[in-house]
């Protein structure tokens, strides 16, 4: 069992990597290839390529999701989780990943909802059910927490993706921490108790 579970995240690593490289159209026989396994074993872990696209998709999403610890002080998770987040999405692999989804949604309209709800989606799920919690137990001013995600996902990543899109910016771990807690601490004001909605 522990060798299965060793080739399952080979496998992954293996196929994170080609999928942010090659894009979808990375053959089977590659990613088994990287990933030093045989093509059978790809398949006993994974039916299909959408299958592993996807598994791919979420488990980046669920890696981001673990920083946000329902038992810590509420700065200290989103400043936890907004670290990963803009990590996750911002880094050179972030960046070819986002590339490559959006080159392979319009050919791929089928399983593009599937992708987004395991990823994107479920990223904001996650946050969202977090900040509903803090709303309800009084830390946050309560509002739509859907919304509210939404809102802090737009101004963890907004235009420094664009910028690192058209390869005007880079990723740097310098500096990170200090924009993360700018933006963390600017919405924890707009969300305060104290504040007042217009």
């Amino acid at each position: 069992m522990p060798g299965t579970l060793a080739n399952r995240e080979r496998v992954l690593r293996a196929a994170t990597a080609a999928f942010a490289l090659d894009g979808y159209r990375v053959s089977v026989d590659r990613i088994a290839r990287r990933a030093g396994v045989a093509k059978q074993t790809v398949y006993s872990h994974f039916p299909s390529k959408d299958d592993l696209f996807k598994e791919v998709v979420r488990e980046m999403a669920s890696r981001v999701l673990v920083q946000l610890d329902a038992g810590s002080d509420l700065r200290a998770g989103l400043l936890g989780f907004a670290l990963a987040y803009r990590g996750r999405v911002l880094r050179p692999d972030g960046i070819a990943m986002f590339r490559t989804l959006a080159a392979e949604i319009p050919r791929f309209p089928s399983i593009a909802r599937a992708i987004y709800d395991a990823g994107s989606g479920e990223t904001a799920r996650g946050l969202a059910r977090y900040l509903e919690r803090a709303m309800h137990d009084g830390r946050l001013r309560r509002d739509d927490p859907r919304f509210a995600a939404e809102l802090l996902l737009g101004m963890l990543v907004g235009h420094d993706r664009i910028k690192r899109l058209f390869g005007v910016a880079r990723f740097s771990a310098s500096g990170e921490a200090r924009r993360a807690a700018r933006v963390v601490d600017g919405f924890l004001r707009l969300y305060s108790r104290e504040s007042t909605p217009r």
